[in-house]
């Protein structure tokens, strides 16, 4: 059934509120973190993943989820970005992998049918067919808002513990989620306004926010700054993320270039 203008209106005026209480919350949060001194290596584009937009480590490669609707994931060997293997997902404009009880698990920012809110989608490893998804909680509008916009779902996800944390910059939240049924475990502030991949660093929490091109690491009990790591104008702006042997990985999805933060 087809939106009426007024229903159009107060949700996008619901969406402008929220985001100005979202930026008003996490302003001046984190200013007090440890600056960490990191350079970028800039690795390599793997072909035919042209918008990379979040990593996953797992035992036998790193899967690389492409931005491109609808949405493929990618096994490649992190030592030179070769394909290991290729699926096809129900996903679209998708912003965070994960794995975990023998299943990926991916965030759908986007739905085809744009007025849908936003799923969160566990998927077959082998042959990309959506196995379960649940509504992702806190999605909506942020950022710059037109009457156009359509909800924002979740952009990064790591598998922790049996359960899998998630970015929702709509709800300025973190939000640790029990992956079966899809209820909240609980949330934590969001370390900015754009949050995006995330990475477990032996108890602590690793979150990009992209639009300052920082890289937080939190406390994840409360959502306390531990430390940043600050990229320049000219590193490739960080999307997805993911650590492995102690050292972050980062992808940019406008650029395809897949780092490594030294």
């Amino acid at each position: 059934m087809k939106k009426s203008p007024e229903v159009s209106r107060r949700a996008f005026l619901a969406g402008m509120t929220a985001a100005a209480v979202v930026g008003r919350r996490l302003t001046g949060m984190a200013a007090e973190a440890r600056v960490v001194t990191k350079r970028v290596e800039k690795l390599y584009k793997i072909a035919g993943c042209t918008q990379p937009n979040d990593l996953q480590f797992v035992a036998d490669g790193l899967w690389v989820l492409d931005q491109v609707d609808p949405n493929k994931a990618f096994k490649v060997r992190p030592e030179d970005g070769s394909i290991i293997e290729t699926i096809q997902t129900e996903s679209i404009h998708g912003s965070g992998i994960t794995y975990g009880h023998g299943a990926l698990w991916i965030a759908s920012t986007k739905m085809t049918d744009p007025a849908m809110p936003p799923r969160t989608l566990k998927v077959d490893p082998k042959t990309g067919k959506t196995l379960k998804s649940w509504v992702t909680p806190g999605s909506g509008l942020y950022g710059t808002i037109t009457p156009k916009s359509t909800p924002s779902g979740a952009h990064g996800l790591k598998w922790v513990d049996e359960r899998y944390w998630m970015a929702v910059p709509a709800s300025g939240k973190l939000f640790l989620m029990e992956p079966e049924t899809g209820e909240i475990v609980r949330t934590i502030p969001a370390p900015g306004v754009r949050t995006h991949g995330l990475a477990w660093d032996d108890g602590s929490l690793w979150c990009v926010e992209s639009n300052g091109r920082v890289i937080y690491k939190l406390d994840p009990s409360n959502g306390a700054a531990i430390a940043k790591i600050q990229l320049t104008k000219e590193d490739p702006e960080p999307h997805g993320l993911d650590i492995s042997k102690g050292v972050l990985w980062y992808c940019d999805a406008a650029s395809g270039w897949i780092c490594r933060l030294a």
